[in-house]
């Protein structure tokens, strides 16, 4: 599969002022990706993996996606924003570190290297440390670029970023509701409490498909 993307140089140089107004667009680079269908309790949303531009991240997430590893897994936490027009923030699900479903650590993309960023519906790799993410990744809702690669940073952490490998070509609604489902107060420790959903919807299947779902 493959998605247009960033614009290249005009392909001639015209003289006539006229004939420049009626010149063609720009040609369009392209880059392969995979779709991939995420099919929940609250129902499907669609997804474009970037198999060429974050080629190891996208690699990992489809292994557990060939493997079946997310089936049965649950989005579980919903990280609401105080700032900007709600919804705002993002939603987290995948393996949790289940010792059956996880597989080793890849090395970290940052987005200087892949040229994507956290955009509204961007999927990133979650991680404790740049090179530890595994099965568990997040949705953007909303631009989140914060999140994206600083160099100048003095934090290792906020220097690498977080990876992005793909983003919601279709059923961000669904993204949205499982995003506004209630949240427990009481569950989960230090940064993570307050941000997990009273009831963890559920991941029935992941698939790859060849189009978008009309």
């Amino acid at each position: 599969m493959t998605r247009i993307i960033a614009a290249l140089a005009p392909l001639a140089l015209l003289t006539s002022p006229l004939l420049a107004q009626d010149a063609p667009p720009p040609a369009q680079a392209t880059y392969d990706t995979q779709l991939v269908v995420i099919e929940t309790t609250m129902g499907d949303i669609t997804v474009e993996i970037e198999t060429e531009r974050a080629p190891i991240t996208a690699a990992n997430f489809l292994r557990y996606v060939d493997e079946d590893r997310f089936d049965g897994t649950k989005f579980y936490r919903a990280m609401h924003l105080d700032w900007g027009e709600p919804p705002n923030g993002l939603l987290q699900g995948g393996t949790q570190m289940h010792p059956d479903r996880v597989l080793d650590p890849v090395a970290h993309e940052p987005t200087t290297q892949t040229g994507l960023s956290h955009t509204d519906g961007a999927l990133s790799m979650a991680r404790y440390d740049p090179g530890t993410a595994t099965g568990d990744f997040s949705i953007m809702i909303k631009d989140q670029t914060g999140l994206d690669a600083n160099p100048a940073s003095q934090d290792p952490s906020i220097q690498a970023g977080f990876a992005v490998f793909g983003h919601v070509v279709g059923g961000m609604e669904v993204v949205h509701a499982i995003h506004a489902a209630p949240i427990d107060p009481d569950k989960g420790e230090g940064w993570m409490e307050g941000q997990l959903l009273a009831d963890p919807v559920e991941i029935v299947d992941m698939r790859r498909v060849d189009a978008a779902p009309d």
